[in-house]
């Protein structure tokens, strides 16, 4: 049975809603006629013997390439790591890391995966190339603005133990015994 106006009308519909379930129904038909057409080159493909076996090497191949580039990317990153860490070995600041990762030919060093081959070798080029950039920690002593008084203070006996008018002694107890470990002399 087919779908048409009369049909529609039959069932109380009015002009707008007619038209709206004829347009989705050529719509749909026309979705479903696109879907078959598809199948049935894909059908007469396979009649004809297309060759299915070099689109699957192709697609294989094209799949092996980018799992190359991905582990290739990887290993360049595990390169830069443990070069890194041989900068920062030779005291080369952490600033300067990107810009000789930049300016470096990663591939002149020998790398098995995991570390270097010859890492003391990657270590002597890292003096001799980038030796500017080594910090050397600079040893200072104290800067001292006021530097402390270096005359003897002449304390007496007297005075470590002199008291107020209340009859308490004017310096505290911690006070009296640095001065009397200071002058050993007073305690006679």
């Amino acid at each position: 049975m087919a779908l048409t106006r009369e049909l529609l009308k039959g069932m109380a519909l009015n002009d707008e809603q007619i038209e709206a379930i004829i347009t989705e129904h050529v719509n749909t038909k026309k979705s479903i006629e696109a879907q078959r057409d598809a199948l049935q080159k894909q059908l007469d493909d396979i009649a004809k013997g297309k060759d299915w076996k070099a689109e699957y090497d192709k697609l294989d191949q094209s799949f092996k390439d980018y799992k190359s580039e991905i582990a290739g990317k990887e290993a360049k990153a595990a390169k830069q790591t443990a070069f890194r860490q041989l900068l920062t070995a030779e005291n080369i600041p952490a600033k300067f890391h990107d810009r000789i990762l930049k300016m470096e030919d990663m591939d002149k060093h020998e790398w098995d995966g995991d570390h270097f081959k010859d890492a003391k070798a990657v270590r002597k080029a890292i003096k001799d190339d980038w030796g500017e950039y080594v910090a050397t920690p600079e040893t200072r002593g104290v800067n001292v603005d006021t530097p402390p008084e270096t005359t003897p203070t002449t304390l007496t006996r007297a005075d470590i133990y002199k008291k107020d008018e209340r009859g308490r002694y004017v310096m505290s107890t911690s006070e009296r015994q640095k001065a009397l470990s200071e002058h050993p002399d007073l305690m006679k």
